[in-house]
């Protein structure tokens, strides 16, 4: 079986221009989708070009189901410091809760000034650290490659924010473990599902894609057993759906 040659791609052969070709690219949706998989978070483009006072943020995209501000700056070059400033500029003007810098290269100064601003913030704002490669097999067209060089530690933040409120007991501790391994098995198992960041309490919330219920997952470290549920907080319309499929429902959970 001969096999084809696997060759990295210069970007600029491909997005000759930052703005006009690659920032243009990455706003459609099945390419912002990428993106989106590979650091975890569920994200919708709001506008390219957006005015943060005298700059304009390359990206200006939302969490989908939180609305939470996500902003993306793309430098189809090595890191520097000129861009690092805007970052840390654009996120305090937008009040973002994402910070996602894309780049060729990172330079070892620049990774180490990410990972310190996730150390030192807490999970309210969240900072990656992307390269994107372009890859082919032989004469094939490029595909694109995001890798994550830096993200936020979330066990440590949970911890570090437990143990600021002061109220990380040991019950809390094992919840955070469950929830963590929990999201480290769907991330192996299933892909498909982005779960959220754990917190050391007894439920866990996971998105469907629509704003108007919820899954939430439960446990009872007293009695050592889990629960799911649908959460549907105001929309009475979808719960009288659900209800008048109630027998059908439970004969495909097996719980009739």
């Amino acid at each position: 079986m001969k096999l084809g040659k696997l060759t990295r791609v210069e970007l600029r052969d491909y997005w000759k221009h930052e703005a006009l070709d690659f920032t243009r690219w990455l706003c459609e949706p099945e390419n912002i989708e990428l993106l989106s998989d590979e650091i975890g978070v569920d994200m919708r483009v709001v506008q390219s070009e957006a005015s943060v006072g005298r700059f304009y943020v390359d990206i200006l995209a939302e969490e989908e189901n939180t609305g939470r501000k996500i902003v993306i700056e793309n430098q189809l070059e090595a890191t520097n410091h000129g861009h690092l400033g805007q970052l840390i500029t654009y996120a305090a003007g937008l009040e973002a809760a994402f910070v996602v810098w894309i780049v060729r290269d990172e330079k070892e100064e620049h990774r180490q000034a990410i990972d310190w601003l996730n150390e030192h913030t807490d999970e309210e704002v969240n900072f990656f650290l992307v390269r994107i490669e372009l890859w082919q097999i032989d004469n094939s067209p490029p595909a694109p490659k995001f890798n994550v060089i830096c993200r936020p530690n979330e066990w440590t933040r949970a911890l570090r924010a437990g143990a600021q409120d002061g109220d990380l007991t040991d019950t809390k501790v094992r919840q955070l473990q469950f929830w963590q391994q929990l999201k480290e098995f769907a991330a192996t198992h299933y892909p498909e599902l982005r779960l959220r960041t754990p917190h050391p309490q007894q439920w866990f919330s996971v998105a469907v894609g629509r704003s108007d219920c919820y899954v939430a997952m439960t446990i009872n470290s007293k009695t050592n057993k889990v629960g799911c549920e649908l959460y549907i907080p105001h929309s009475k319309e979808l719960y009288h759906t659900l209800h008048a499929q109630k027998a059908e429902i439970e004969k495909a959970l097996d719980i009739a």
